[in-house]
């Protein structure tokens, strides 16, 4: 820790939430003669590529000047009066919840820009693509900085738009489609949010969340709870995805881009989560008991179905598609994060945030490492990209690009939960929490509910392996000369990749640096106490 004046901090957080956006209205203008470089386009690439370097730096700044003796404690704070006839406030902020969120949203943004430019965009304009990027990263880290329910609601649904031109123009089959898709269902979830925000903050006499933590509101009665945990619980249940409302997933996974396949995987997910966490266990905790067995019976089926798809999609002659199979197992990964908020205990709800975090950063991994696979193969269908099935066009990946095959079976030994490795912890603690639920919660449901998600754990083993066997492994065809070798991990692939590989590593191995800081603050937020 650093000691930084608060004043510098609350700048730094500003900065970090403010200047996507103005860069966002920067790149929609001529580049300068001076900065233009080979061409326009490279120019505005390059302005991303900036852009978003400075917001990772002023993120990395937040940290370390953050005081980790407080985490739970609101820090670098902005509150000023904006619409005050709704007593709605730019309130901003970030503790030991946050902070984690906040700065992998900055990191995964910085590496997308950094792909874009070594990979430009084809399908649209640069000078678009970049701005709806940008756009893209104001609204995910306001999300997360955000302590008032209605600004909440406008950055939930400023990601939208981008998202889905992302997907609409620079996407690939189906685009149209599965763009569509995904904006009917978020906005349909949306509606039914506002309803139940608006409730919450009318009836306890403040939208601030902060106040709602800590009861400085007026208290909602049990009825207000129940209809308000339903309505967001729904909103924010698509954003996530739960099961069933995962519908639109695969199918934006699978048509979107590389880049916007890594923000959705590892940053709009985790808006859902994070809502969950911040809004609706302090703010309603009578109200989310009722519906905590149901959430986590919708999550531990959701663990089975994604790793039951995926094995559907993994066996040979399926006709798979690899980034659907990874969609598919999002579904089972923020399972677990929905079955250890559903614990409504401390232990679940740091698995369920430390899961969210190394989802993150595996399935970022794991959506560029396919993203490459692409690039030099022309395809994502598993039976092409296996050994078995693509002997015209090439051996497993093992023998032909040997670095990018091993970084697969990292990523996606990773995402099985290999101790050491950062989604371990997450799943684990998840299940720990579902041992011993709140009490109020019925601890024989919820030892059924542990039971059904360890066994999710060993579906998602199978699924991953037979991956890697499918992809990775088996002999070079005997005959090699139409069978060129792949071209293997380029320097702007080592640069994007490194620090997705060394946080996952270091977050496996010293789990105390994530937890130290979520722990306190979640404590506090199931006891309401005063920040």
């Amino acid at each position: 820790m650093i000691d930084v004046n608060e004043s510098v901090m609350r700048a730094l957080l500003a900065f970090v939430v403010v200047i996507p956006l103005l860069g966002a209205a920067a790149a929609l203008l001529p580049a300068p003669p001076g900065l233009r470089g080979r061409s326009p386009e490279q120019a505005v690439l390059r302005h991303g590529v900036t852009v978003t370097a400075a917001v990772l730096l002023a993120a990395l700044a937040l940290a370390a000047g953050f005081d980790h003796h407080r985490p739970q404690t609101m820090q670098a704070t902005t509150d000023i009066s904006w619409i005050p006839a709704l007593d709605v406030r730019i309130h901003l902020g970030v503790d030991g919840i946050s902070l984690p969120l906040l700065v992998l949203t900055a990191l995964l943004t910085f590496l997308c820009a950094l792909h874009a430019y070594a990979n430009p965009p084809a399908g649209g304009s640069p000078k678009a693509f970049v701005a709806l990027l940008l756009v893209l990263e104001t609204g995910t880290l306001a999300s997360f900085a955000v302590l008032d329910l209605l600004l909440f609601f406008l950055a939930f649904e400023t990601v939208l738009i981008p998202m889905y031109f992302l997907i609409a123009r620079w996407g690939g089959a189906g685009r149209a489609q599965a763009a569509w898709k995904f904006i009917l269902f978020t906005l349909l979830g949306s509606v039914v949010m506002l309803l139940g925000l608006l409730l919450i903050g009318i009836e306890a006499g403040t939208f601030d969340m902060v106040a709602l933590a800590t009861g400085d509101g007026r208290p909602l009665t049990v009825t207000v709870q129940v209809v308000a945990v339903l309505a967001i619980g729904i909103g924010l249940a698509v954003k996530t995805p739960m099961w069933p409302l995962h519908s639109w997933l695969p199918d934006a996974h699978t048509a979107a881009p590389t880049v916007g396949s890594v923000l959705l995987a590892g940053v709009l997910l985790k808006m859902g989560t994070y809502g969950f966490v911040r809004i609706l266990l302090p703010a309603a905790p009578e109200g989310f008991e009722v519906f905590a067995p149901y959430l986590a019976a919708f999550a531990v089926v959701g663990i089975v179905y994604g790793s039951l798809a995926c094995l559907a999609l993994a066996r040979k002659g399926a006709r798979g598609d690899l980034k659907r199979l990874i969609a598919y197992s999002s579904v089972g990964h923020m399972g677990f994060v929905l079955l250890g908020i559903a614990t409504m205990t401390p232990t679940g709800v740091n698995g369920a945030l430390f899961a969210n975090v190394a989802h993150g950063l595996i399935t970022g991994l794991l959506f560029f490492l396919v993203g490459a696979l692409k690039d030099r193969t022309g395809t994502t269908d598993l039976d092409a990209l296996s050994a078995q099935g693509l002997q015209a066009t090439g051996a497993a990946l093992y023998g032909r690009a040997p670095r990018l095959g091993g970084l697969l079976a990292f990523a996606a030994v990773a995402s099985l939960g290999l101790p050491g490795l950062a989604g371990f912890w997450g799943e684990m603690l998840a299940l720990f929490g579902a041992f011993d639920p709140a009490a109020g919660l019925s601890r024989p449901a919820y030892l059924v509910f542990m039971a059904v998600g360890a066994f999710g754990t060993l579906l998602t083993a199978a699924y991953l392996l037979v991956v890697v066997r499918r992809v990775c492994m088996g002999a070079p065809p005997q005959d090699t000369d139409g069978v060129p070798l792949l071209a293997d991990v380029r320097g702007h692939e080592f640069a994007a990749w490194t620090p997705l590989v060394v946080l996952t590593v270091l977050a496996g191995l010293w789990p105390k640096a994530l937890l130290g800081l979520t722990d306190p603050a979640v404590q506090q937020l199931l006891a309401g106490g005063t920040r």
